[in-house]
C-alpha cells in the first residue's frame, strides 16, 4: 500500500499553506464572503485540477506506450456542484485536445477508456459523485 502524506496550516483567516509529503507547497484560500483574501486556489478547484492532471498523466503515458508522438496536450475541464451541502462534483466535463503525429481516433478512444476506467485514481474517486463525460479534440502536425 502506498502512503501518502500533507499538512496544512492556517496561516490567517482563510489562508492556508499545504505541503505536500514530497516538499512541494501551495496556498489555499477562500473568497472575500468567506473570510479569505483570493490569495490561492479554492480546495475544490484543486480537486478539479487533480483530476485534470491525473487523466492528462495517463493519457500522455498510454499514448506514448502506443507509440504516439504527443507533442501538446491540454485538458479543459468544467465541473458542476451541489447547491446544498455537501457541495460534491455532480457531473465533470473534460475536454481533451491532444497535438501530435500519428494519432488516431481510435488511439485515444482506447487511452481514454485505460485511462478513465483502469488507471486514473483521480476519475476513480470522481465517479463516485459526478457523471464524468470526456470529448476530445485531435490537433495534427506535420
Amino acid at each position: 500500500m502506498t502512503v501518502m502524506t500533507a499538512t496544512v496550516s492556517l496561516r490567517e483567516m482563510a489562508l492556508w499553506d499545504g505541503v505536500a509529503g514530497s516538499g512541494h507547497r501551495l496556498l489555499v484560500d477562500g473568497p472575500a464572503e468567506a473570510g479569505g483574501s483570493n490569495a490561492g486556489f479554492r480546495p475544490m478547484e484543486l480537486m478539479l485540477l487533480g483530476l485534470g492532471c491525473c487523466m492528462g498523466f495517463d493519457m500522455v503515458l498510454i499514448l506514448r506506450r502506443m507509440r504516439k508522438e504527443v507533442t501538446a496536450y491540454e485538458i479543459h475541464l468544467t465541473g458542476q456542484r451541489n447547491d446544498e451541502p455537501p457541495s460534491v462534483y455532480t457531473e465533470v466535463s473534460l475536454e481533451h485536445v491532444i497535438t501530435g503525429r500519428g494519432i488516431s481516433k481510435e488511439s485515444v478512444e482506447r487511452a481514454l477508456e485505460l485511462a478513465e476506467g483502469k488507471y486514473c485514481s483521480a476519475s476513480a474517486m470522481f465517479s463516485k459523485t459526478a457523471k464524468l463525460t470526456n470529448t476530445y479534440r485531435i490537433e495534427h502536425v506535420q
